[in-house]
């Protein structure tokens, strides 16, 4: 299961969060990659806890269900299936803006963007529907080739690092162009929020979300998320440090915001070039399509799951919780693709779906953090493998740097992901209205009633905020905002949690749900070994 997490950690974040972190923080990016490993180390250890005493497929999407009932339990489940849904988008994104460098006309430079050409995105089209291709098979040698596929993925930044060190390392790039933090802590929480550094940690959770098919999930999940969390923190510190020291001190002539060299378009290839390593950017190049290649698979099945869930529990239609043959939930494996393909149009970098990945997925790391403060109360006798020391500090404080990683993505992604949760919420009332009632769960408004004033609130100290907003808040004021925001949330959301008994008859119901699943995937493994 560490490979789980870790082959999701070790993405195209790599590929790119150096290059962009740089130009947004200057050698500064090396705070932001430790402030948010810090930050995501504390969201990792509430997941171990959640995960850990409650290893249930698609976790990250169930724990508020458990601790707050079914309006919460569908927020977290349409937000997680949003991030989940436009991940393969952007990992194909990341392998054609690598490729640029043979095929150069799949992207085209719109602003400081490199943004898909009409050509660039029917070929994005055609790369995710091979991806939905291959999970409607239900092809399982895919789930046993994850080890050689992560240990590839991790082998490659491994050597990225110690030949470019090796090989060029310029330590007055560290206070060039402007110094050690040439744009101040504004620029080093940019670069965490929408430089990649956040995105390029998200992943760990991934074990959570298969942790019923472990052998042993009450040990392996905890295991699993901190093992991936501390391997990714290295490797991604080390990138950054190969990264700026093998940059030539002409690249910054113009400034880090301008950073520019041959080959940007695939940087750590475009360095390995530069540096004489022709044998590297080749590597590099074949591993632009391993790393993404490999996440975008796994993530096209894990938004169908969540789909899948999400219909299963009465939220949505029927035909969405309906699995094959073969063990495959067919509708909801087709809608990602749809979801997919439609998410380039507004989203035509890396970069800018970046942003939006990172926020929705901040936002439902925050809800873990509720659910887990919430749980410890409702369900107290529960067998916690991994119990999180001093929760009571840890929950709040993953809950305040969940939100300000939404700020910090800036207004222009918030209100977009709050455009994502209204239609999502117009989904949920149509089919509330159209549907079959039958299905139907109960609403459990008065847990939800934090959600409004919460949602409502991100947006209005976001568009006051100086994160492309109206800069009404003075810096290091919108911290304290957003912080002191966060904790009277978090302390309603905690007191407006379902009863007990409510609380154990949901994590008693929802069990089935998995079973269904593996009952059916067990079913197709026996035909084919008859066969």
């Amino acid at each position: 299961m560490l490979y789980v997490s870790l082959g999701s950690i070790i993405g195209s974040g790599w590929l790119f969060g150096a290059l962009y972190a740089a130009q947004q923080a200057g050698p500064a990016a090396l705070i932001a990659w430790g402030l948010g490993a810090v930050f995501m180390l504390v969201l990792a250890l509430i997941h171990a806890e959640l995960g850990g005493a409650y290893p249930v497929a698609g976790g990250t999407a169930r724990f508020p269900h458990y601790s707050h009932g079914s309006m919460v339990g569908y927020t977290i489940g349409w937000l997680w299936w949003v991030g989940a849904a436009t991940v393969a988008p952007i990992e194909v994104e990341a392998a054609l803006q690598y490729f640029t460098h043979y095929v150069s006309w799949l992207t085209t430079t719109s602003g400081n963007e490199i943004v898909l050409t009409a050509q660039g995105y029917a070929v994005a089209i055609v790369l995710m529907a091979v991806f939905t291709v291959v999970n409607l098979l239900g092809v399982r040698w895919l789930a046993k080739s994850n080890a050689p596929i992560t240990t590839w993925k991790l082998a490659i930044p491994l050597l990225a690092i110690v030949a470019l060190m090796l090989t060029r390392f310029h330590g007055a790039n560290f206070h060039a162009a402007g110094g050690f933090m040439p744009f101040g802590f504004h620029g080093v929480f940019s670069a965490m929020a929408t430089g990649g550094v956040i995105f390029a940690y998200q992943g760990f959770e991934q074990a959570v979300q298969v942790g019923s098919e472990s052998s042993n999930p009450s040990r392996n999940i905890p295991f699993a998320v901190i093992g991936s969390m501390l391997i990714g923190v290295v490797v991604y510190v080390m990138l950054q440090v190969a990264f700026l020291g093998a940059l030539d001190p002409a690249n910054l002539s113009h400034g880090w915001t301008k950073l520019a060299f041959h080959g940007l378009v695939g940087p750590f290839a475009g360095l390995a070039t530069a540096v004489g390593l022709s044998w590297l950017a080749i590597l590099l190049y074949v591993d632009a399509a391993v790393s993404p290649g490999g996440t975008g698979l796994l993530y096209t099945a894990t938004s169908a799951r969540v789909a899948y869930g999400v219909s299963h529990e009465g939220w949505w239609p029927a035909l969405l919780s309906r699995i094959s043959r073969s063990g495959i939930p067919i509708a909801a494996t087709v809608l990602s693709f749809l979801v997919g393909i439609v998410i380039f149009l507004p989203f035509p970098s890396w970069q800018s779906l970046v942003k939006l990945i990172t926020a929705a997925s901040s936002l439902s790391y925050g809800f873990a953090a509720i659910a887990a403060a919430s749980l410890r109360r409702q369900d107290p006798e529960r067998e916690r493998p991994f119990r999180l020391p001093a929760l009571v500090v840890l929950g709040p404080f993953g809950f305040v740097v969940a939100n300000l990683v939404v700020y910090w993505s800036g207004w222009p992604t918030v209100w977009r992901v709050e455009v994502a949760l209204g239609i999502g919420f117009a989904a949920f009332l149509a089919y509330r209205i159209l549907g079959d009632r039958a299905r139907m769960p109960p609403l459990d408004l008065r847990p939800a009633a934090w959600l409004p004033p919460y949602l409502a609130g991100v947006a209005v100290i976001s568009y006051l905020g100086r994160y492309d907003g109206r800069n009404s808040i003075p810096f290091w004021w919108d911290i304290g905002v957003v912080a002191v925001f966060s904790l009277a949330i978090f302390a309603l959301a905690v007191w407006l949690r379902l009863p007990a008994e409510d609380a154990r008859r949901y994590i008693e119901n929802l069990d089935p749900m998995e079973e269904e699943l593996e009952r059916a995937e067990d079913e197709a493994v026996s035909r084919e070994t008859a066969r």
